[in-house]
């Protein structure tokens, strides 16, 4: 479960590079509706108001998602673990 919860962090923090790029490499033009797709895959970007460091997103980032990924790894354990067993 650790190697699991390890590679949802990696992911977000993944997420935060992918974008720091996107956004660097199309400055001049307006994100518009994209920023719906960052706020969804980056909630620390809903505070864009206050300069933040990439550093700090990266590990805020990769924060939510280990704890997503400890939440949702948990209720699979635990889902897995009470399903009944069928005679076949």
């Amino acid at each position: 479960m650790k190697l699991r919860i390890a590679i949802w962090a990696s992911v977000g923090a993944l997420i935060v590079v992918l974008w720091s790029v996107y956004i660097t490499a199309t400055r001049p033009a307006p994100l518009g509706t994209m920023w719906i797709l960052t706020d969804l895959t980056c909630p620390i970007a809903l505070a864009r108001h206050y300069r933040l460091s990439v550093y700090f997103v990266l590990l805020t980032n990769a924060a939510t998602y280990a704890l997503i990924g400890t939440t949702l790894e948990t209720i699979r354990r635990y889902y897995k673990q009470t399903r009944p067993i069928s005679a076949a």
